[in-house]
């Protein structure tokens, strides 16, 4: 891959939007790639890594957002997330990312991008309430 394009597929890092991306996630992973539910199985099941050193088996799904934990070596990443998250468009799709046609991984991109939007209106809307809220109690109270 040339460095350009390389740089350029490296903006979707922070939203794992690409497999390696959700490979190189996962840190403390407790399986190694003999189990069903091994890194690149996770991966290309959608699941990044959100574990941290004490709770070593967390991971979410890129698109719809799903956390999961409390995986044994045996657990099927797609029946997992297929399970808990029946709703999730890459779920529903079913193929790993190099078996998604352009307009598959298109629609998956939208998808990812409208969660991020979503949840980044949902946090200024929260702070705003927060601080709005805030801002009424203390006229409320200077007006006693």
């Amino acid at each position: 891959m040339s460095e350009k394009l390389s740089e350029k597929f490296s903006k979707f890092e922070k939203i794992y939007l690409m497999e390696k991306h959700r490979v190189d996630s996962f840190k403390n992973w407790p399986y190694d790639e003999s189990a069903d539910c091994s890194i690149t199985k996770m991966a290309q099941a959608g699941f990044y890594w959100s574990g941290s050193k004490s709770d070593d088996d967390t991971v979410t799904c890129f698109v719809c957002g799903k956390t999961l934990h409390g995986w044994d070596p045996t657990d099927d990443p797609w029946k997992e997330h297929a399970k808990h998250a029946p709703q999730c468009q890459f779920v529903k799709y079913g193929h790993k990312e190099v078996d998604l046609t352009v307009e598959e991984f298109l629609n998956i991109f939208s998808a990812v991008g409208m969660n991020k939007m979503m949840k980044d209106v949902n946090g200024i809307k929260s702070r705003f309430l927060t601080r709005a809220s805030a801002e009424l109690e203390k006229c409320l109270s200077e007006k006693k």
